[in-house]
């Protein structure tokens, strides 16, 4: 895993720029220049530990640089007969890219961001993973180009900072995040999931080439379907395991975790490394007792992390550090956290649980909307159609559409902000609407795991030198449960086929435990250090940009007090407290 940076005109400081992606590799910083093109890259040694792996990479008239895995490099390797002169998975985009030009992404199983520059035509192609799980940062303007892993190194490389871009604002406040391509500067995009940018010198286009949006309902015997999606995550696993240093794993103690520590465990040739965090107050957040129940079930060699409120709070400038603008995640601090205590192990890669709850129908909200429209079903009157043209107004206005992800709703922040009006946001995400489930995966797919749990993962991770790798976000898997016909993947509970597999390899506690869900004590801890602060950093911000309705945020405020609105006066402390340091 690396930072990447590069752009098509010389400047000064570009070193510089590099520099400040050294924690996403600290294991070598590359340079290269062509004709005023400049192009750089830290490394995290992963596979092939060589000196001939280290980015950027020259072959031919191609120059490389790459933030990723590819896991089934060596099989493409065979399948079309390359020839390589590293032992490494970088090698392979190359040669592919030489032997198909754009039309290889579809080929590659893995977590990639890259550009590839072609010295011959003057072009860059650059390329996101399917699903986000790697940054990618554009700025092209002025027909100046410059592409990174992180925005503060596309900072570093502008005369001036861009203004805040107000549509991120207003997606941030209900998604905890900007999405689309919208970041919180004018002028600086982030490259959407399954695309690629080509720019020549007669024109930049984006292309989409991969989507979740048309994949048929294929699958209706139950028995045969367990069979595939064991067969199907156990090769997941397999794949991710794909490394020259040790793999560990996240084990929270949720069937998502423990499922996939205990495959792991049972086809490694020795004992495996687990991690947990727990807290030293407010225990009744913390998981550490059942994914103590799992360790010992697999036998793993398990460590705990217990931090309190003073590590809580010594982190939040931190993370904003890395994420480098508003995001308002809490579970980022406590992922901060362990990367770090798992980091100093001396363990650069980890698997974690990520991407379960949104293709095996986790959420109660998959189960909320199902009901919904059987109510719906059951009146003579109801108009699927109709309906639908309702939904389409409504979403991320009532509270049965909100996801998991969201906080304020358009008609919360027309109370919260000052001459706004509500936006249709569920215009862009219209795929499966005959299908209430695929629905709402499709839309967790887009906004919350590209662009929220993926930010997450990744920048706590990297700021501190680790790669985590999420196998049930593999493609393949992803694209089998949305074939899977909707009564049998509902079943009689949350996750069912999944508790159906999970009761092979963990005990009976842990697959049937109440779904509690990553949480922690934020807010309690935000309310006990900082008390009336918190609502003065917010309204102090707010005199200078007269953006919010000041009664709405003192509503929020006392309400949060009672555990109400959580997440609403988190997003806005956190936004609050980055204008702040920021402006």
């Amino acid at each position: 895993m690396c930072g990447i940076i590069g752009c098509n005109y010389k400047i000064d400081n570009f070193h510089k720029a590099i520099e400040l992606l050294n924690h996403r590799g600290p294991d070598n910083l590359g340079f290269y220049e062509y004709k005023n093109n400049q192009f750089g890259h830290t490394r995290l040694s992963i596979i092939d530990l060589n000196e001939e792996a280290n980015q950027p990479m020259i072959f031919d008239d191609l120059v490389i640089t790459f933030n990723g895995e590819i896991y089934n490099y060596q099989e493409l390797i065979k399948e079309e007969n390359l020839t390589c002169l590293t032992k490494s998975d970088t090698e392979v985009l190359i040669r592919l890219y030489q032997k198909y030009e754009k039309e290889f992404l579809n080929k590659l199983e893995g977590m990639f961001s890259f550009c590839i520059y072609d010295k011959k035509k003057n072009s860059f192609f650059c390329a996101r993973d399917r699903f986000g799980k790697k940054p990618f940062y554009y700025y092209y303007k002025d027909n100046k180009f410059i592409y990174a892993s992180e925005i503060k190194s596309i900072l570093k490389l502008l005369n001036t900072k861009p203004q805040i871009n107000n549509n991120a604002f207003y997606e941030y406040l209900t998604f905890m995040t900007p999405i689309n391509e919208n970041t919180f500067y004018q002028d600086i995009k982030k490259l959407s999931a399954g695309s690629y940018i080509f720019l020549d010198e007669k024109s930049f286009k984006i292309e989409k080439y991969y989507d979740i949006n048309n994949i048929k309902t294929t699958q209706d015997n139950e028995k045969e379907i367990l069979e595939n999606i064991e067969t199907l995550l156990i090769n997941s696993v397999k794949k991710r395991l794909v490394s020259d240093v040790e793999v560990a794993t996240l084990l929270s103690g949720g069937i998502d975790s423990s499922l996939t520590s205990a495959l792991y465990a049972k086809f490694s040739n020795k004992q495996i490394n687990t991690f947990c965090i727990g807290y030293d107050e407010h225990t009744h957040y913390s998981e550490l007792p059942y994914a103590k129940i799992v360790a010992k079930h697999i036998n793993s060699n398990h460590h705990e992390l217990i931090i309190g409120k003073k590590e809580f709070i010594e982190t939040i400038d931190t993370m904003l550090d890395f994420v480098d603008e508003p995001f308002a995640d809490s579970a980022s601090i406590p992922t901060y956290l362990i990367s770090q205590f798992i980091n100093k192990q001396g363990i650069k890669v980890a698997l974690s649980g990520e991407g379960s709850d949104e293709s095996f129908l986790g959420y109660d909200n998959y189960f909320k909307m199902l009901q919904y429209y059987k109510t719906k079903a059951e009146n003579s009157t109801f108009n699927l159609t109709k309906e639908w043209e309702y939904n389409k107004r409504a979403y991320f206005k009532e509270p049965i559409y909100q996801t998991c992800g969201e906080a304020f709703t358009e008609r919360q922040k027309e109370k919260l902000l000052v001459n706004y009006k509500a936006k249709n946001y569920i215009k862009n995400y219209m795929a499966y609407e005959e299908c209430p489930t695929k629905w709402l995966t499709y839309i967790d797919f887009k906004i919350w795991i590209a662009e929220v749990l993926m930010t997450k993962i990744d920048r706590m991770s990297m700021a501190n030198s680790l790669e985590l790798r999420a196998p049930f976000l593999d493609h393949q898997l992803v694209e089998y449960m949305l074939s899977v016909e909707d009564k049998i993947k509902q079943g009689n509970t949350n996750k069912y086929l999944l508790k159906q597999i999970a009761q092979k390899y963990l005990p009976n506690e842990i697959v049937h435990r109440q779904k509690k869900g990553f949480s922690f004590p934020f807010l309690e801890w935000l309310h006990e250090e900082y008390k009336e602060e918190i609502l003065n950093t917010i309204l102090k911000v707010n005199k200078k940009t007269n953006i919010f309705n000041e009664d709405f945020v003192k509503f929020i405020y006392n309400e949060s007090k009672e555990n109400r609105f959580k997440q609403h006066l988190w997003n806005l402390y956190i936004f609050a407290r980055w204008h702040d340091k920021n402006n």
